[in-house]
């Protein structure tokens, strides 16, 4: 990979990408300490803090912590205080393995949560299916749904699928014909390609494939005249970047559309082309909506941290909220398994404007939308 500009944001990110595996509650956004002698109730999250991932996990942890400190600030769940109990892992199976091991260690946890990100979320379906099918595993920023199911995995964002039938669908409504798909690696080739041309298809478009075990900025510059115009990016922010340099470089001028998985905030921040438009699709509302369930987010996030508003952290405040909002339902004592049955009925909850109803595959909303990166790092929608 490339060496980018590191601002100090960037900088932090890059540090805490270095720090040992399976830690609980890290030292950035720390929550406030819990009262000594105070009842709690256990809720677990882990967060893959590796390089290619802590531009996604980074925010959403952010969005997480301040849902839980608002919720806690507001009365808990059912008058107990919710520690929320942070793993760091850095993605490899031998961390997620002992990020699992430990929540064996827990047996008051009753649930785990905002598994983020969708690499680490996804090995985790089977490992905890295996290991702890007791254990609750509620809204992880799991990206490919269908190929990742358990009975105790309840995801409830949009899959990359409906994501990416949605950046096609409205590529189709304007009327572009031919769209290309990048790659950011083999893997992701590998288990979106068919998804995407067959959706592609089905809306009659023609669609190219790209994907290369090299230098992603090489293959953008190899586009030719003919190449599409339009093109659909499968890969992490780093990746992205890497392409856009190269894309930059070409004569024509092209639009790259992102899935949810990458952040938006720090692309221009690792050196991305300010000359490429760049769309990405999103599974929450827009930041400055007016949805009640947006505001609150605002409010809390101004309140208890130094970050501004992003997808990213808007998802992982929903998740947090929603887990919550599924426990005050419990019939009983908040028990694991006690959540496991709640969790499993799927009822629809409704955050402040944020309709989650689980379906039979598994997902809890199809809600996708799109915003657009501006010259000057701007959002809009």
């Amino acid at each position: 990979m490339p060496s980018f500009p590191h601002p100090p944001r960037r900088h932090v990110l890059r540090t805490l990408a270095c720090l040992p595996i399976a830690l609980a509650t890290p030292s950035w956004a720390q929550p406030r300490q819990l009262a000594s002698g105070s009842r709690s109730v256990t809720i677990a999250q882990i967060i893959d803090t590796s390089t290619g991932q802590i531009d996604v996990t980074k925010d959403f942890l952010v969005g997480s912590r301040t849902a839980w400190q608002d919720i806690n600030s507001r009365g808990g769940l059912a008058g107990a205080t919710i520690k929320h109990h942070v793993i760091e892992v850095n993605g490899s199976p031998a961390s997620l393995r002992a990020a699992v091991e430990s929540l064996k260690a827990l047996p008051h946890c009753v649930a785990l949560f905002g598994s983020a990100g969708d690499l680490a979320a996804s090995q985790l379906v089977g490992l905890l299916a295996r290991e702890l099918p007791d254990l609750p595993h509620v809204a992880p920023w799991l990206q490919n749904v269908e190929t990742n199911s358990s009975d105790s995995t309840f995801p409830i964002f949009a899959s990359r699928q409906e994501q990416i039938g949605h950046a096609i669908k409205s590529l189709s409504v304007i009327g572009i014909r031919q769209v290309g798909a990048v790659y950011g690696s083999t893997a992701e080739y590998n288990a979106y390609r068919a998804d995407l041309e067959q959706i592609a298809r089905s809306l009659q478009l023609s669609i190219s494939s790209y994907r290369t075990g090299g230098d992603l900025r090489d293959l953008a510059q190899s586009l030719t005249p003919d190449s599409p115009r339009v093109l659909l990016f499968v890969g992490g922010t780093p990746e992205l970047v890497r392409f856009s340099q190269g894309v930059e470089k070409q004569a024509a001028q092209r639009y790259l559309i992102a899935m949810s998985d990458v952040n938006l905030q720090s692309i221009q921040q690792m050196g991305a082309s300010r000359f490429t438009p760049m769309i990405a699709t999103q599974v929450v509302p827009m930041v400055n909506a007016s949805l009640p369930v947006v505001k609150a987010y605002r409010a809390a996030l101004g309140r208890l941290y130094d970050e501004p508003p992003t997808p990213l952290s808007l998802a992982g405040y929903i998740a947090a909220r929603y887990t919550h909002a599924v426990l005050q339902t419990l019939d009983g004592p908040i028990t694991r398994a006690n959540a496991l049955l709640a969790f499993a009925r799927r009822n629809p909850v409704d955050l402040g404007g944020f309709h989650i109803a689980p379906n039979n595959r598994g997902r809890g909303t199809t809600y996708v939308t799109q915003s657009m990166v501006a010259a000057d790092g701007r959002l809009v929608g």
